[in-house]
C-alpha cells in the first residue's frame, strides 16, 4: 500500500489520516495469506511483465484460496443476511474494505480475480484511491448530507458538474443530459421523452396547448391522452425490471413473469455464426432478414412505434453481437419512417469494448437520438442532442431527486481516472491480447469454448458453454470471479485497469477448471 499512500498524501493529505490508514490495515489483513499460500501470492508470477506498467502496483500478484467458497465465516454472515434480506440470488458474500484493485476479497480470508466486476459496474478498480478522494471531498460531503431534489431545487454548481463530468463525455451529437437513478429508470424516462416528442409532432408542435378532452382521458387512462403508442424492442434484449423497461425486456421469463406488460412489439436480434469471417455472407443474409423484419413492424403494428430502443451487445441475453452495418440499417429505416432510436448503453458504456461507448464502432455519420447510461458511470441517465425531446411543460420528466450529485462527482472522478491512465486504449489493447489467448484455448478445450465473440471489442468477449454453471462455480475454486450470461454463455466483464497479467492469470486458471 505503499504508493496507495504516497498518492493519497500529494494529492489530499488529510485522507491519509481519514480513511487510507484503516484501508491499508484491511489491505494487509486480506492479502496476507496462509503460510502455505504466502510465497506463490508474494513472488513475482511467472507472467510478470517488466513492461506493463501495474495500474495497481500494491494488489495481489495472485488469488489466495484459504477456505472453499464460501467458508466458514461467509456461510455465517449469510445465515444472518437470510434473516432480514432475500440471499436466492447471491453469488457471494464480499468483504469491500479488503477489496483492492482487481481482487474481489470475502470474508475468509479468499482473494478472487474479478473479471465479472459487480455486473460490469466497477470501472476502475476496488478501493481506488482517485475516488476515496472524491468521496472524502467538501463538495461529495455536501452533496450526500444535503441531498437536493434536482428538479426544484439544484444546488449552485450543478450545471458546473455537469459540464466537467458527465457532459464531457457525451457522446457525438448529444450535449444535453436527463439523470436518473440507475439503468431501468434512464430507459423508462427515454421512453416517456419519445412518447412526448411523438404526441407535440402530432399535435402539431410542443407549443400548441393540450385539448381539455386530452386532459380528462388521461386521469382515465384513455386516449387521446394516454395514447396508443409502443417502444420497438429485440428479442433476446435487456432494458429493465421497471414497469416499462420490463415490457422490453425479452432475455428470461423470471424477469417478467405474473407482471402486467404493455403489447409492444419485439423484432428479432440477428443470431450471428462464428466465427464471423467464415460465415460472412450468411450472417449479412440473417441480418438483412432482421431488418426488413424490424421494418415491418415498425410500420405495421397496431400500436405505433415512437422510437426503438437497442443494445449495442445484448448483455444480459446471451452477449449476442451485430455488425456495424446492422445498426447502420436500423438507424436508416428509423429516419425513414421518423422513428426515434434509443441506443442502451447500461452494460456497453464507458470504456468496456474499448471505446467510450460501444456505439462508436459503427461510425455512424447519423447519431442515435438518446443514449442511456449507467452501471461503470456509476450514475444514470439518458443523453440527448435534440431540445425538443426536452418535455415542453415542467412536471412532465419529474421526481424529488432527478438525479443525485454526489454519483455524478464519482462519475466525474472516474472520468478522469480513465483519462489519467489512458484505460480506454488499455482496454482495447488488453481486449486484444485476451482474446487472442482464447481463441488458443478454444483449439486445445473446442467443446469448452465455442462460439467465441467479441473480437475488436476490448474485454467484452464471451463464449458458450455446454456445462456453463460448473465452470462458474468451479472458476471460484481457482481464485476466479466471473459471471454468465443467456443460457449458457460465460461473459467476461474485467474492470477498465485489467492488464495483460491479468489475462494471464485469468487464462491459466480457467485452464484448470476445463482440465477438471
Amino acid at each position: 500500500m505503499a504508493s496507495l499512500m504516497r498518492t493519497a498524501a500529494r494529492l489530499h493529505p488529510t485522507l491519509t489520516r481519514t480513511t487510507i490508514r484503516p484501508l491499508r490495515r484491511s489491505m494487509a489483513s486480506a492479502t496476507t495469506p496462509k503460510k502455505a499460500t504466502a510465497a506463490a501470492a508474494m513472488q513475482q508470477p511467472s507472467h510478470f511483465d517488466a513492461s506493463e506498467h501495474p495500474f495497481f502496483p500494491d494488489e495481489p500478484h495472485c488469488p489466495i484460496i484459504r477456505t472453499a467458497i464460501p467458508g466458514p465465516e461467509s456461510k455465517k454472515a449469510i445465515a444472518h443476511l437470510d434473516k432480514v434480506f432475500d440471499t436466492r440470488s447471491l453469488n457471494m458474500m464480499a468483504n469491500y474494505q479488503n477489496s483492492f484493485g482487481n481482487y474481489l476479497a470475502d470474508l475468509d480470508g479468499n482473494v478472487l480475480l474479478d473479471v465479472y466486476a459487480q455486473i460490469a459496474s466497477i470501472p476502475v478498480g476496488y478501493s481506488n484511491p482517485s475516488l476515496l478522494l472524491a468521496a472524502t471531498s467538501p463538495d461529495m460531503a455536501s452533496a450526500m448530507v444535503n441531498r437536493p431534489a434536482l428538479g426544484n431545487f439544484p444546488q449552485h454548481d450543478w450545471a458546473k458538474i455537469l459540464e466537467t463530468g458527465i457532459l464531457r463525455v457525451a457522446p457525438k451529437g448529444m450535449d444535453q443530459v436527463f439523470t436518473a437513478q440507475a439503468g431501468s429508470d434512464a430507459n423508462e424516462l427515454a421512453y416517456k421523452a419519445a412518447f412526448m416528442w411523438r404526441r407535440g409532432q402530432e399535435r402539431g408542435g410542443a407549443e400548441v396547448a393540450f385539448t381539455e378532452q386530452e386532459m380528462a382521458s388521461a386521469m382515465n387512462n384513455q386516449g387521446p391522452g394516454a395514447p396508443d403508442l409502443s417502444i420497438m424492442s429485440f428479442k433476446s434484449g435487456f432494458h429493465g425490471r421497471l414497469f416499462a423497461s420490463l415490457s422490453t425486456t425479452r432475455s428470461k421469463p423470471i424477469h417478467k413473469l405474473d407482471i402486467p406488460a404493455f403489447d409492444w412489439p419485439q423484432a428479432s436480434f440477428p443470431a450471428l455464426k462464428y466465427p464471423l469471417e467464415a460465415h460472412a455472407e450468411e450472417n449479412a443474409a440473417e441480418e438483412q432478414r432482421c431488418l426488413d423484419e424490424a421494418e415491418k413492424l415498425m410500420t405495421t403494428f397496431h400500436s405505433p412505434v415512437a422510437a426503438i430502443v437497442i443494445e449495442p451487445v445484448q448483455s444480459e441475453g446471451g452477449d449476442n453481437h451485430a455488425s456495424p452495418a446492422f445498426f447502420k440499417g436500423l438507424r436508416a429505416i428509423t429516419r425513414k419512417h421518423n422513428i426515434l432510436m434509443i441506443v442502451d448503453e447500461v452494460q456497453t458504456g464507458v470504456g468496456a469494448t474499448g471505446k467510450f461507448w460501444a456505439h462508436e464502432h459503427w461510425n455512424m455519420q447519423d447519431p442515435p437520438d438518446m443514449v442511456t447510461f449507467s452501471k461503470k458511470a456509476q450514475t444514470a441517465g439518458y443523453y440527448f442532442g435534440n431540445p425538443e425531446l426536452r418535455p415542453n411543460k415542467p412536471y412532465r420528466q419529474f421526481n424529488t431527486w432527478m438525479g443525485d450529485p454526489a454519483r455524478a462527482i464519482l462519475f466525474r472522478a472516474i472520468i478522469q481516472e480513465i483519462e489519467r491512465l489512458d484505460l480506454v486504449r488499455n482496454t482495447a489493447e488488453t481486449g486484444d491480447y485476451l482474446y487472442n489467448g482464447l481463441e488458443s484455448l478454444a483449439q486445445k478445450y473446442p467443446k469448452e469454448i465455442q462460439n467465441l465473440r467479441g473480437k475488436g471489442q476490448g474485454t467484452f468477449i464471451a463464449w458458450d458453454s455446454p456445462r456453463r454453471d460448473e465452470v462458474l462455480r468451479k472458476a471460484k475454486g481457482e481464485g476466479i470471479n466471473i459471471g454468465g450470461s443467456g443460457e449458457r454463455a460465460v461473459r467476461l466483464r474485467p474492470m477498465l485497469i485489467f492488464q495483460k497479467r491479468h489475462a494471464d492469470i485469468f487464462m491459466e486458471g480457467i485452464e484448470k477448471v476445463f482440465q477438471s
